[in-house]
């Protein structure tokens, strides 16, 4: 066979792409593919494939895929982490004459595919799932507005992971940070497939993320309950809302610039390199414009999951609902005014680093205000300490700190001194893990028992709490104290042992969290199996006051038998005093959406797509993007897409519903 038509055929895709010569690799990839042959198995065994394909995969049902979504997240979390681990235990190993156990190629690309998962695949799918979940639940509706767009939406969330993790076994992932920066992603001085991986996998993700923001936009703005008005609607579905205005606008922009970058590669373009009328620093500009709603986007869901847990856990009505709205969008508004305090070290000016300054400092207000909010409503409250509410205690604490760092890297002066240094991983870090990952934690206990219908259990719960809170403080604290000595980021090796020991307490601090990770899905096992035991409540196990805890735990497919009426803002606590808004009689026939096989299929299709275009193989590319054309445009002209609740069944259900709460009491 001719070397042209091997080419033609394979593109840049040879033996040599398959890293056999890496132990560390080569054992990552023994281990995946022994456990993926014993869960493939498994699930061949107990032949569970038939009911995963019609029950889950192919499901439109929002809480199905919010749960899917909130399994991919946990997924890509253990791989997101292990990279964590193995950063940490390079640094604390590398110092003089010993250069630890991973070269310079290999390392980069471990700290580039760290940041790429824990944004892209891991924060971002915990988010939208509990969103995902929870906000149809809470506004009264069945659904959300495009069902099998959400079905679709996961698939293509799903399928960017999928070319990440391919990257680990075949080529290798980008060396260039998580964000990409150009002229170092061109093609000049990334000649390799690591960018190409980087590229497609969040193309491939953010067309789902952007369709799940517009689902979830629509959803929100047309179908509340009768009644609900906006400023009647929960702090979590305000916090969804604003969210998901920050994704549509803001991730055309990131399609925009990754599109950009594709053509400076792909085509010769010269968008973002050093000659021929490029701009790198267009590039930078961009992906700040996208990156730091990006932000945003990730706390403001959690700013909505403290604001039901405090409530609920306090006993009281939330302190200053309107003023919780109002920080809420002009946090959504100055989220695009800030963007260019990432670069203040660039040479925008003092004019343009002034201006950007001080929206940062303003920010921190609406921020700030909230967290007098949540301590307003804990004050004389009658707190119970569950573990949702211990999350958002712990959060509170944490945050600040990490806030204040950020206030602090908002002075330019100071910024120019830090910018470059691991303080500004331990602040970032600060935000991100006290902020958003405390928050998933307390949204997951707080929700779990209305998904499945029992709590999880507290002991292991309180292990991996104060594991995650001790292990937090104990491996990023040093961190700020390097960066105040002036460590820079990035690096793999030092020559200064004195620095060593600080490297050290890091690594026991990531050892510390790898164990609360361990006791979390330990806690969610244990409750698996200890679960009619946890089923201590018929109804709403947290007395929460929203509207999704007036129906069964775990909901029906269909929510709400009756679309109910809103006439408060604690909408489930109004309703139990109204006798007319638990009817037991009037039930009529429903009619839910039918899964459908077309979103998997066409995120497989889009993997296929993405590794033809990341290998040069374009007779593939060309067919599975004719593929993708042939099923999108099959699957509109599939109208049989309902499926019939007999009014029977929704009165058995409904029915022992009212007597479980009647029971309570």
């Amino acid at each position: 066979m001719s070397d042209t038509l091997i080419k033609t055929i394979f593109g840049r895709l040879s033996l040599e792409s398959f890293p056999i010569h890496e132990p560390i690799i080569l054992a990552t990839f023994v281990a995946v593919a022994l456990g993926g042959a014993v869960v493939l198995g498994a699930l061949t065994y107990f032949k569970l494939w038939g009911y995963l394909w019609k029950e889950w995969f192919t499901s439109v049902d929002h809480k199905k895929i919010g749960i899917m979504y909130m399994v991919l997240g946990l997924v890509m979390l253990l791989r997101g982490f292990a990279d964590a681990i193995m950063m940490r235990l390079q640094q604390a190993m590398a110092f003089g004459a010993n250069e630890g156990y991973l070269n310079a190629h290999h390392f980069d690309q471990i700290f580039t595919a760290h940041g790429v998962i824990m944004i892209f695949f891991v924060a971002m799918p915990f988010v939208t799932g509990l969103m995902n979940y929870v906000v149809p639940l809470q506004i009264g509706a069945r659904d959300v507005s495009f069902p099998f767009l959400n079905n679709f939406s996961f698939w293509m969330t799903a399928a960017g992971a999928v070319i990440v993790m391919a990257s680990l076994f075949v080529g290798e992932f980008a060396r260039t940070g998580w964000l990409a920066m150009a002229p170092l992603s061109g093609l000049d001085y990334s000649p390799d497939v690591g960018v190409d991986y980087y590229i497609w996998a969040l193309q491939i993700a953010g067309v789902g993320t952007l369709l799940s923001g517009v689902n979830l936009l629509a959803t929100i703005v047309k179908m509340r309950a009768p009644g609900m008005t906006l400023m009647k609607m929960p702090v979590f579905t305000w916090s969804s809302l604003v969210t998901n205005v920050l994704i549509v606008a803001a991730f055309p922009i990131l399609t925009a610039v990754l599109a950009m970058l594709s053509l400076d590669r792909y085509v010769g373009t010269h968008f973002f390199t050093n000659d021929g009328g490029g701009n790198p620093m267009m590039y930078v500009n961009m992906i700040w414009i996208w990156g730091h709603p990006e932000v945003y986007i990730l706390i403001l869901p959690a700013f909505g999951i403290f604001s039901e847990v405090v409530s609920t856990f306090s006993g009281k009505r939330l302190f200053g609902y309107t003023s919780m709205i109002y920080a809420l969008i002009v946090i959504c508004i100055l989220a695009y005014l800030v963007w260019l305090h990432h670069f203040f070290t660039m040479g925008s000016g003092a004019s343009v680093n002034s201006f950007f300054g001080i929206t940062t400092m303003i920010i921190s207000i609406p921020t700030g205000a909230k967290i007098f909010n949540w301590l307003f409503t804990m004050y004389k409250g009658r707190i119970r300490f569950e573990l949702p509410m211990l999350w958002s205690i712990a959060f509170m604490l944490t945050f600040v700190i990490g806030g204040m760092t950020g206030v602090l890297l908002a002075v330019p002066p100071a910024d120019f001194v830090l910018h470059n240094s691991l303080f500004l991983i331990a602040h970032f870090h600060n935000v991100i893990i006290g902020g958003v990952l405390f928050g998933l934690f307390a949204g997951i206990n707080y929700w779990w028992p209305k998904a499945f219908g029992f709590k999880l259990d507290k002991k292991w719960g309180l292990v991996s709490f104060w594991c995650w809170v001790v292990g937090f403080w104990v491996a990023f604290t040093p961190l700020y104290i390097l960066g105040l000595m002036g460590v820079t980021r990035r690096l793999r090796h030092f020559d200064d042992p004195s620095l060593q020991i600080w490297f050290i307490i890091a690594g026991i601090g990531a050892a510390i969290i790898a164990v609360g990770i361990a006791a979390f899905l330990i806690q969610i096992v244990v409750s698996v199996r200890n679960r009619e035991q946890l089923r201590d409540f018929t109804g709403d196990p947290w007395d929460g006051r929203s509207l999704e805890w007036a129906t069964s735990s775990p909901p029906p497919e269909y929510n709400f038998a009756f679309t109910p009426v809103i006439h408060d803002l604690d909408a489930w606590y109004d309703m139990k005093n109204r006798e007319a808004a638990r009817p037991t009689e009037g039930f009529r026939d429903i009619h839910m959406p039918k899964g459908t096989g077309a979103g998997i299929i066409l995120a497989g299709l889009s993997v296929v797509f993405g590794l033809a275009m990341i290998w040069y193989i374009w007779w593939l590319a060309a067919v599975s993007f004719l593929g993708l054309l042939v099923v999108a445009i099959g699957h509109t002209f599939n109208y049989d897409r309902d499926f019939h609740i007999p009014a029977e069944e929704v009165t058995r259900v409904e029915n022992a519903r009212t007597q479980a709460l009647a029971a309570r009491g």
